[in-house]
């Protein structure tokens, strides 16, 4: 779990900001969404091939000159 402490001199807004940097580089927030449902094996693997697909593309659209 994610915590921070309030340090001396720090607005209520730098601690927030603070936690939610926490938060989202601990991966928190997409843990809790993937377990929100159940997702079989199977719709699992098809999920991380279609963001494996995604992710050549967009590489190889890097990559490529123009």
């Amino acid at each position: 779990m994610a915590s921070v402490k309030l340090k001396p001199n720090e607005s209520q807004e730098q601690l927030l900001r603070r936690f939610r940097k926490r938060v989202t580089n601990a991966g928190i927030l997409s843990t809790v969404r993937r377990k929100r449902w159940h997702i079989s094996k199977s719709e699992l693997r098809r999920i991380e091939k279609k963001k494996a697909i995604r992710r050549s593309r967009r590489r190889l659209r890097k990559t490529t000159p123009r």
